[in-house]
């Protein structure tokens, strides 16, 4: 992964943000739309590019396009750069390659001490019975 092109890559809008901010909502264009095409990326390889689409296929478009929203703050530099931020974070984790799970063999001693205590807690259960005088 490349980020200096994918920051090349993304195309960034701003609109106006709902929620607080009194006159300064009706004014300020600090919501910011990040959208960042997936298929047409030079700063991922073909097999990062498929890695990312099956990770991350809930969160595209059908033109594999990642689009974020963000408007946190009521500044629009600082959206863009939480926007960036978000951008890198989601690809570097859609990368990261899980290790392989190694099963591992319980010990015989385990196997051994389980049963032994399941046998007293039997013996004990036994004890506390009415007798059978039959």
């Amino acid at each position: 992964m490349n980020k200096d092109k994918i920051l090349q890559e993304i195309s960034i809008k701003a609109f106006r943000s709902s929620g607080a901010g009194g006159q300064n909502v009706n004014k300020v264009s600090s919501k910011i739309v990040l959208s960042f095409a997936i298929n047409d990326s030079l700063g991922l390889d073909e097999a990062e590019k498929i890695r990312v689409c099956t990770k991350l296929s809930a969160r595209l478009t059908q033109d594999n396009v990642l689009i974020l929203n963000c408007d946190e703050d009521r500044s629009q530099l600082k959206n863009k750069g939480s926007a960036i931020k978000r951008l890198i974070h989601i690809l570097q984790n859609a990368l990261v390659i899980p290790k392989e799970r190694k099963e591992t063999t319980i010990p015989k001693s385990v196997i051994r001490k389980r049963i032994k205590d399941k046998k007293a807690t039997s013996t004990n259960k036994g004890l506390r019975r009415k007798p059978n005088l039959e």
